[in-house]
């Protein structure tokens, strides 16, 4: 496990509901954490949108600890919890065993392990996970890829766009939108992949 502790700054309602739902999982002993977009722009100082928070608890036990939720995407994992009228999607630790037609998940796997949640992720600076106190969870060198402003596959880049075909053109967006350089095998694995854009 590696990171920085970079601070947590809960400066608006949402970043301090989203802090009350963590606290919550945490207090019936389900590890919980923020995750993804949220993780990547606080590192870069952006305005933050989304908040998305992973834990180990199912979503059964999700529903269970929260009173009001809906089950958006329970069959993967994702409980939406309502608190203070803000929707936030709370999503189980898993691994996708199978993708259909290059696009569609067709089954995951609950786990336990917050390191191989992120393993399943598509880019590394999409693939960190902070705690309650801001310590950053960054296995995959999220990162030192955002100081270089280079945009990064997890793992091989093939397997990461012949799961999604979608994550080619994701990487087109983050490339833009972040202004970040393309490492070489994730360029090269995307033009390879080309083909899969039909799905």
């Amino acid at each position: 496990e590696k990171g920085s502790g970079v601070g947590i700054r809960m400066r608006t309602v949402k970043e301090q509901q989203a802090l009350s739902i963590i606290r919550t999982l945490l207090i019936a002993g389900y590890p919980a954490y923020f995750v993804g977009g949220y993780v990547r722009d606080v590192l870069l100082g952006r305005t933050v949108q989304d908040i998305d928070i992973a834990t180990a608890a199912t979503p059964d036990e999700v529903i269970r600890l929260f009173p009001r939720t809906i089950p958006t995407g329970i069959q993967h994992g994702t409980v939406t919890v309502l608190a203070g009228g803000i929707p936030f999607e709370v999503t189980t630790f898993r691994q996708e065993t199978e993708y259909k037609d290059f696009r569609r998940l067709a089954d995951v796997e609950f786990i336990g392990d917050l390191i191989e949640d992120l393993r399943r992720r598509d880019f590394t600076i999409n693939a960190m996970a902070m705690d309650v106190t801001g310590k950053l969870i960054d296995p995959f060198g999220g990162e030192e890829d955002l100081r270089a402003r280079r945009l990064r596959a997890v793992g091989l880049a093939h397997e990461r766009f012949s799961e999604d075909a979608l994550r080619m053109l994701r990487c087109i967006r983050f490339a833009s939108e972040y202004e970040l350089t393309i490492d070489p095998a994730t360029w090269e694995a995307l033009l390879d992949s080309l083909p899969l854009l039909k799905h």
